[in-house]
């Protein structure tokens, strides 16, 4: 094991920064069934089903 003392320690690094745009959409948090939201008392919980992302609450999300 050797101890370096009284060394300056450096290290290079390239840092490569590319630009790019990042989209983003916002909606009201409803269920898709009753349209019951988190203002409502409900938790949401979203499921993935063959058309598409859907929210529903804590009482709709089983029936799916």
């Amino acid at each position: 094991m050797s101890i370096m003392q009284g060394t300056n320690q450096s290290m290079i690094q390239d840092v490569q920064i590319y630009k790019s745009q990042t989209t983003s959409s916002v909606s009201k948090v409803e269920c898709y069934v009753c349209g019951k939201g988190l203002s409502d008392g409900h938790s949401i919980s979203a499921k993935t089903l063959k058309h598409g992302t859907v929210l529903f609450c804590n009482i709709h999300y089983s029936l799916q």
